[in-house]
């Protein structure tokens, strides 16, 4: 299927959305955090902190980047701008937590959000090109 410019835009609609939430519960203090950790813990009783959040978050954000991509999500190329998009809004993130009560800029972080981006970003390469593969193989067979 073809898209229009502003179509193919608004296929990067979900990873606007994602960003949003990501600034959003970072906004948060560091006192309330605490005050959700608790109810966090009902559901995923080994979290001591929300530290693995942050995998989750930028697994979630790559993921959404690769959809607006498109197929340039399974190139290489398509992987590294993935990742590096995820790193700078990861940046600016942790920037932005520098300004909120009670929080401040982690550099293991940052770590966290690049292995959660670049786990999503491998896990589409992987999956979409082996998927393109067999549908090749069952074409030439």
């Amino acid at each position: 299927m073809r898209f229009t410019n502003s179509a193919r835009y608004l296929r990067y609609a979900p990873a606007a959305a994602v960003m949003i939430a990501i600034f959003v519960l970072s906004s948060r203090t560091g006192d309330e955090m605490n005050t959700w950790l608790p109810w966090a813990q009902r559901w995923v009783p080994f979290l001591t902190d929300f530290n693995p959040m942050h995998y989750v978050a930028y697994f979630g954000l790559a993921l959404t980047i690769a959809f607006g991509q498109g197929k340039a999500a399974l190139t290489m190329s398509g992987c590294i701008i993935n990742v590096a998009i995820c790193v700078i809004y990861g940046i600016t993130d942790e920037w932005h937590q520098s300004y909120v009560p009670m929080r401040s800029p982690d550099a293991s972080d940052l770590l966290h959000d690049f292995i959660g981006a670049a786990a999503a970003a491998v896990l589409v390469y992987l999956v979409g090109n082996g998927y393109r593969i067999r549908r090749a193989k069952n074409y030439t067979s």
